[in-house]
């Protein structure tokens, strides 16, 4: 086995400086499966540059979807509806992404062949029961290791359904809708909490017609997207670790721009607040239905943050970041998350250890965690587990140590950001 990279962070006493940060990573996904079941050419610019947005491509282009780059590095796909894809004789590898193997999944139910899907280790652990238990409702067969990857998805013609997810899952949501495109009848699924609403905005960004009423969103079978000129805005989840670096560590400022303000997001700024950061929202505009804009943030105090178990669904993917807040000082207490143990780690676990390992008071608990800031810690080692999210938080606590902290695996960053350590090494200069 390759040796993992570990990286060193210095301690940082604020952190300063403007910014862009990369495309956001699950409207690139979703612009691309569109774009792909749509008809025409789309080009997307500022396509996220993760690894799991490119295992979103690749996994398409295995299918028979054209896709290239353009002279600003666009990418320029080719939808000629999901009626032109073709079986692909190996399976088809999804990596570490498990908003692609979901989401396709949706997609590839509907077709008259078999796909067989695989993923890495971490991807592997994920339950998928989640997506096959709708789509073989609606028609389709799936076969699985106990409800785990390797999938193989045998396509049939599909039917709607009224579905009720028992977890909040943008991703499920999201597949039963992309599988309603090319079903027989109208497709609806209703959800016990709001969850970021991407998809829907894409699918009407391509012509999709879909309604909303209340917790249930619906979408007519047989519909015709066509191609788009779109530009997918900043990262917000990206965003999130500058974010929370700015508004923990004492005398810092990070202005953020033109990144993703969907108002299913951007819960954080709310808990920023909490916390006594100052942040500001600037230069608002939209962007295919996506609202982007600039966000300022400045330390002012530590407080303490409870997330309560209804705020979860929207900050899902900020919580390994607001964990961080504590590192110098003040305390954040979370419940309501068990959704985080089947992440790409165990994130309650991971967080959990790697704090402790940096020498930063932090407890578990089955659906969450307690992170207690008692002053500076002394800095330590902490492992990321293959887990972009807990590299990243672990590095943002890490600038508030006594000394040199090192972060185990993390070169995992390059899931979702890879140049994040170079933007750390400008923001703490």
């Amino acid at each position: 086995m390759p040796p993992v990279s570990a990286t060193i962070v210095q301690p940082a006493p604020r952190v300063r400086g403007q910014l862009h940060v990369p495309g956001d990573k699950s409207i690139s996904h979703r612009y691309a499966l569109i774009a792909a079941a749509a008809h025409g050419q789309s080009r997307l610019q500022g396509y996220a540059p993760g690894a799991d947005c490119q295992s979103t491509l690749s996994c398409l282009s295995g299918l028979g979807v054209a896709i290239d780059r353009d002279g600003e590095g666009a990418v320029i796909l080719m939808g000629r509806g999901c009626g032109a894809w073709r079986s692909h004789p190996e399976p088809l590898d999804a990596g570490n992404s498990g908003t692609t193997m979901r989401m396709l999944t949706g997609l590839v139910a509907a077709q008259p062949f078999v796909t067989k899907m695989i993923g890495d280790a971490s991807l592997s652990r994920r339950p998928m029961r989640r997506v096959i238990e709708p789509l073989t409702l609606m028609g389709a067969r799936i076969e699985s290791t106990d409800g785990h990857a390797p999938l193989t998805i045998h396509g049939a013609r599909l039917h709607a359904v009224a579905y009720a997810t028992s977890v909040p899952s943008a991703q499920v949501k999201s597949a039963v809708l992309l599988a309603g495109l090319h079903a027989e009848g109208t497709t609806s699924v209703s959800e016990p909490a709001r969850t970021r609403d991407h998809t829907e905005r894409a699918l009407e960004a391509f012509g999709f017609t879909l309604t909303t009423s209340g917790a249930t969103v619906s979408v007519a079978g047989g519909q015709r997207g066509t191609g788009q000129r779109l530009a997918v805005p900043g990262d917000f989840s990206s965003a999130a670790f500058w974010m929370v670096a700015a508004a923990a560590l004492p005398g810092s400022r990070i202005q953020i721009d033109d990144v993703g303000l969907n108002p299913t997001r951007t819960g954080l700024v709310d808990v920023l607040r909490r916390f006594g950061a100052r942040v500001e929202i600037v230069d608002s505009s939209s962007t295919a239905g996506e609202p982007y804009g600039t966000i300022i943030v400045e330390s002012n105090r530590s407080g303490t943050v409870e997330i309560a178990p209804e705020e979860v669904p929207g900050l899902i993917d900020e919580l390994p970041a607001i964990a961080a807040l504590a590192a110098n000082g003040g305390e954040v207490s979370v419940r309501g998350a068990a959704e985080l143990r089947v992440k790409e780690s165990d994130r309650i676990a991971a967080l959990v250890a790697g704090f402790r390992g940096l020498g930063i008071d932090a407890d578990e608990r089955p659906d969450g965690f307690v992170v207690h800031g008692k002053g500076t810690p002394p800095g330590g080692v902490a492992d990321a587990r293959g887990d972009h999210r807990m590299a990243m938080a672990f590095a943002i606590a890490a600038l508030a140590g006594r000394a040199p902290s090192r972060i185990e695996g993390a070169d995992a960053v390059a899931i979702s950001y890879p140049g994040f350590f170079e933007t750390l090494d400008r923001l703490v200069a």
